[in-house]
């Protein structure tokens, strides 16, 4: 699977197909950082939503903020699970076919 960087959105292709989308955008607020994670419908790899949620994780943007606010789909547990693994103080509420959740991002060193 490759990670595609195009800005703040991110692909994740395998075989020349999308499997996984990020869109991350800035927020006025210099502590806040927004981004909504999508899986294609259908078969992917295992792990893909871990590798979306490291992607975001990774970029420059990110790092230089404290607060990231989330959205993906409701049941990608992979996702969740590396958000909390990676971030502090994970709070998360469904809304319809999606979980929202605000997370404390880690220092950087």
């Amino acid at each position: 699977m490759n990670t595609e960087h195009d800005g703040c959105n991110i692909r994740l292709t395998e075989d020349g197909k999308v499997v996984a989308v990020a869109e991350v955008e800035t927020t006025d607020d210099p502590t806040v950082i927004r981004a909504s994670l999508h899986t294609e419908a259908g078969h992917h790899p295992v792990a893909t939503g871990a590798r979306l949620v490291d992607a975001v994780l990774d970029l420059d943007e990110t790092r230089q903020r404290h607060i990231l606010e989330v959205s993906l789909p409701l049941g990608d547990v992979e996702a969740l699970q590396r958000l909390r693994s990676r971030c502090r103080d994970v709070r998360t509420r469904p809304a319809g076919a999606t979980c929202l959740a605000d997370a404390e991002l880690p220092s950087t060193p």
